[in-house]
């Protein structure tokens, strides 16, 4: 059963032309006596790839449901990445062009959700938030305060990511997962 262009949503599944995209953004407009239209920005699912389209009520446009599982990251090999399934123990691979945005946050044993369309395993969900280990960083020097600006930190999982002078080596610190900022100490 198809949609009409009106209830197309950011961050929405849907199959259009029998592939399968992740709505990014969309813009929703009607010219006077022309039909209502929608100008959206899409993200394959399978292949990564952006495609700009202009949808109307026309176009063959379905809703497509996404089954979130539990999963637990276990390894990288060349370039898949290995998660288990949390209720079956099955071991599942994603290549790592389809989850480049997230690779910096993978550690052993971490709990993420999974994205599965027709118990295909597409991609993976990270939390808002995640708190990491500092492994590399130039020291403070006494005086530093919040204000006085930033420096350049590696860590655990080998992302690097600015925060203030007065961050050590060894601290834990809390990262937004979407934009890979310093959100404070952990």
């Amino acid at each position: 059963m198809g949609i009409v262009v009106g209830e197309i949503k950011p961050s929405m599944a849907i199959l259009y032309k029998n592939e399968l995209y992740l709505v990014i953004n969309c813009e929703h407009a009607k010219i006077a006596r022309g039909a209502a239209f929608c100008r959206v920005k899409l993200r394959n699912m399978k292949s990564s790839q952006i495609l700009e389209a202009t949808l109307r009520d026309s176009d063959n446009i379905e809703r497509a449901y996404i089954e979130k599982r539990k999963l637990q990251y276990v390894y990288k090999d060349a370039h898949f990445y290995h998660f288990l399934t949390m209720d079956t123990y099955e071991d599942l691979i994603l290549e790592d062009y389809h989850i480049e945005d997230k690779i910096g946050f993978l550690k052993d044993n971490l709990e993420i959700n999974g994205l599965f369309f027709n118990n295909e395993l597409l991609d993976l969900e990270l939390p808002m938030t995640m708190e990491l280990k500092i492994t590399h960083t130039d020291p403070g020097f006494r005086g530093d305060t919040v204000k006085a600006g930033t420096k350049s930190a590696t860590l655990e999982t080998g992302l690097t990511v600015n925060v203030p002078l007065f961050i050590n080596v060894g601290d834990l610190v809390k990262i937004d997962t979407r934009t890979s900022e310093y959100l404070g100490r952990a």
